[in-house]
């Protein structure tokens, strides 16, 4: 056995990595034919592949059939319907008419109500929505057939929501919770959302409380494959990312659940999010949280799920569920620290540890941190150095991406193996103490700033644990230690992936400083290893194959395709038009558009909102066409003591999609866009620029603003009205993209944009 020690111990911690991936999610899915109350991944795939059809965006004619459609699927299960149409902008100052879809069944107690939440509108304007969000209105749909084919009647009432709006701003759940009376009645959300189409989903909270109770209750109803942590949690919180549970969250103090998935994260918000690359495990395991969970909620007690208390809590396997009150964090950092402090001391009254090894044992560690620090950090932009085109993968996350995940992660292997084979002459009890300081360390600036991580210490334990053994024994058994390793394994590797897949690529130093850190924890199994020199060159060479796949895979296919962008601005201020484009790398389709006279654009043609901030690469001189420009009507111009107030009204001449309004004006006291106030958050917010807002627009409709600004002022609006049929426009030849091109999203594309500017001379 202890001939074989050192290849049982290494195969023990590589089963356990696929493990730790493997045992996230469901790995088959249930068949069209299964039983009636059974949530079944092949009957909401049917709805999915219904809805995604085409890309249904807020005021496209899919948006509507897509409505007329779910409406039709609610009424097939014996749901009385009901629509909630109203303008909103929200806290981005995106306007757009909403129409969310809604039913209820009623439950045997009055008043509280659990919601299944998600949105039915794609994003603009080239998205088939299948995963994002069709997936989540499919597992709701699909759930509550299962639910009702059992013929129980819930405690609790059980309100669907399918909300309209979410991609511009959560307009549809701003809609329901500020102006609907079911809101009052919601005491629990389950919102499924996702980023990505495939992988395992995880479930984030949002609370304004403590998670306390949230947690209890959730463990309690046992869901199947529990994926989550308290460090996804905290960092969630953190994040500018918002979903429609956001909004019942801070509008309504309503508590709730999120279910999201985020991996093959290069399909998110693109033509190819369809039925066809959504992972049908998947959607199984949205279907695994949503069962338990409608059956527990809508029975259990959900008139008050508030605490003042967190937890802690993380998943572990078999579908174990774990947590304990953040009143453990410091008694356990502080168990642990003392602990170190007494082994150290027992090491060297036992003359095991010896001070010189020790400072000695601190150099590999210190020196792979640095290092694998230094690879992760300048990765994302020594990959868009050498391949260009990547740029124009706006979130960051290429095809191959996770060639370059599992490629820098190797090299970081490496690099430790390669610096601790050179120290190899030191005992490995003298390896292992500074690596489990730090994590001490770690342990104690994440209780303080980041507590929802405070689970780190748990793998620290078992840590200690190991430097027990290793102090008492010459030469401990190997598979034992792998065994004590397991905590850190289990825990640390799936975010190695994790955080560059959700991110983009730019976060692989998170991958590269996991790597390090998981590999401290593992030295007191590394460390017996004789031939760490050979697993070093291993992992070199590993590296290099998995660069060379990349490499083969760095091009654009049809099931790889590059996103590029090209639009036509008309700027009826200069009597001027060109082309431009998002293109960091003009293609040869955009080329032939964005020629050799291209040039960086200037002054008003970086205005137009985008996601990340993203602005014209290239602009180009174009013919002149004849563009119906839009009608303006001044309607009130009018002082009212310090104040000067407009009114306007924009009304479109052509069929348009989206009405871009920026001013110069600094300082704007109100402004009302068709009846609906834009928040003073947003009007104050620095970070607004000299935007003042977009409008969504549907059925081709007006756009009416009342402007309040100071009386000295005298204001500038200048509006960018924007249609996406430039490639079906009689006035234009612009031949389809290939097979290998899609529409860049995330920004405006394929769109005819008139410039238009009204000036407001001095008031009187």
């Amino acid at each position: 056995m202890k001939r074989y020690a050192t290849t049982l111990s290494l195969l023990f911690i590589i089963g356990v990595v696929y493990w730790s991936f493997y045992d996230a999610m469901p790995h088959t899915f249930t068949k069209e034919n299964a039983p009636e109350n059974t949530f079944a991944a092949e009957r909401a795939l049917i709805l999915v592949r219904a809805m995604s059809q085409q890309p249904h965006y807020v005021g496209s004619e899919a948006h509507e059939d897509v409505k007329e459609y779910l409406l039709s699927e609610l009424e097939k299960l014996g749901l009385e319907t009901r629509v909630q149409e109203g303008y909103t902008a929200g806290n981005w100052g995106n306007l757009s008419k909403a129409s969310n879809i809604m039913a209820r069944i009623k439950g045997s107690r009055d008043g509280n109500a659990l919601m299944l939440l998600s949105h039915y509108d794609s994003s603009p304007h080239s998205s088939f929505g299948a995963s994002d969000a069709g997936s989540g209105v499919a597992t709701i749909l699909e759930g509550i057939r299962a639910y009702l084919a059992e013929n129980k009647t819930p405690h609790n009432d059980i309100i669907i929501l399918l909300s309209d709006g979410e991609e511009l701003g959560l307009n549809g759940a701003r809609l329901f919770v500020n102006r609907h009376p079911w809101a009052k009645d919601v005491k629990l959300v389950l919102n499924f959302e996702a980023r990505g189409s495939g992988g395992p989903s995880f479930m984030l909270l949002e609370t304004n409380g403590g998670n306390s109770r949230l947690i209890k209750e959730f463990s309690k109803a046992g869901p199947r494959y529990p994926v989550s942590n308290s460090f996804m949690y905290s960092v969630y919180k953190m994040l500018p990312n918002d979903t429609d549970l956001t909004v019942f969250r801070e509008d309504g103090d309503i508590d709730g659940f999120n279910f999201a998935f985020i991996d093959d994260h290069y399909d998110y918000h693109t033509a190819l999010d369809t039925e066809q690359r959504l992972d049908r495990n998947t959607l199984q395991h949205q279907g695994s949280y949503l069962m338990p969970l409608l059956h527990y909620f809508s029975d259990a007690d959900i008139s008050n799920l508030k605490s003042n208390q967190d937890q802690v809590f993380f998943d572990g396997p078999f579908s174990s569920f774990f947590s304990y009150p953040f009143s453990w964090i410091w008694p356990m950092i502080i168990i642990a620290a003392i602990l170190f402090v007494i082994l150290v001391v027992y090491g060297i009254r036992k003359k095991k540890i010896v001070v010189r090894e020790l400072l000695l044992g601190m150099i590999p560690f210190t020196v792979s941190f640095l290092l694998c620090g230094l690879l992760g950090y300048f990765c994302w932009p020594l990959l868009k150095k050498g391949y260009p085109h990547y740029a124009d993968i706006l979130h960051g996350f290429t095809y191959n991406g996770y060639y370059y995940i599992a490629a820098f992660t190797a090299f970081s292997t490496a690099i430790c193996f390669f610096l601790y084979h050179k120290f190899r002459y030191l005992q490995p009890v003298n390896l292992v103490v500074f690596p489990v300081f730090v994590w001490i360390a770690i342990c104690a600036l994440l209780g303080h700033y980041l507590k929802g991580a405070s689970f780190f210490i748990i793998p620290v334990f078992a840590a200690l644990l190991s430097l027990l053994l290793l102090i008492r024994q010459e030469k401990p058994n190997l598979l034992l230690m792998a065994i004590l390793a397991f905590p850190a394994i289990w825990i640390f590797a799936p975010f190695i992936q994790m955080f560059p897949v959700g991110l983009g690529l730019k976060m692989m130093i998170a991958s590269t400083l996991f790597t390090v850190l998981l590999f401290g924890l593992l030295v007191p199994v590394f460390g017996f290893y004789r031939q760490q020199n050979k697993l070093a060159l291993f992992a070199g060479v590993l590296t290099i194959a998995l660069l060379i796949t990349a490499h083969t895979q760095s091009g654009f296919t049809e099931d790889r395709p590059k996103p590029d962008s090209l639009l036509y601005v008309l700027d009826t201020d200069t009597g001027k038009a060109s082309w431009a484009t998002y293109d960091k790398v003009p293609d040869k389709w955009t080329s032939a558009y964005i020629g050799e006279d291209k040039q960086k654009p200037g002054g008003a043609l970086t205005t137009i909102a985008s996601k990340y901030n993203t602005g014209f690469s290239y602009t180009s001189a174009a013919p002149l066409k004849d563009i119906a420009v839009p009608r303006i009507e001044i309607i009130r111009d009018t002082l009212m003591g310090t104040e000067r107030e407009l009114e306007i009204c924009i009304i479109p001449q052509r069929n348009v999609s989206r009405l871009e309004v920026f001013t110069n004006t600094e300082k704007i006291i109100s402004c009302n866009v068709n009846g609906v106030d834009l928040s003073e958050e947003y009007l104050q917010n620095p970070e607004r620029g000299n935007r003042l807002f977009s409008h969504y627009i549907s059925a081709n409709t007006y756009t009416e603003i009342i402007l309040r600004v100071p009386a000295a002022e005298t204001p500038e609006l200048i509006l960018y009205e924007a249609s996406n049929d430039l490639l079906e426009n009689l006035l234009f030849t612009i031949p389809p993209r290939p097979g290998n091109h899609i529409p860049m999203p995330f920004v405006l594309n394929d769109a005819i944009v008139v410039k238009k500017t009204v000036t407001f001379g001095e008031s009187e």
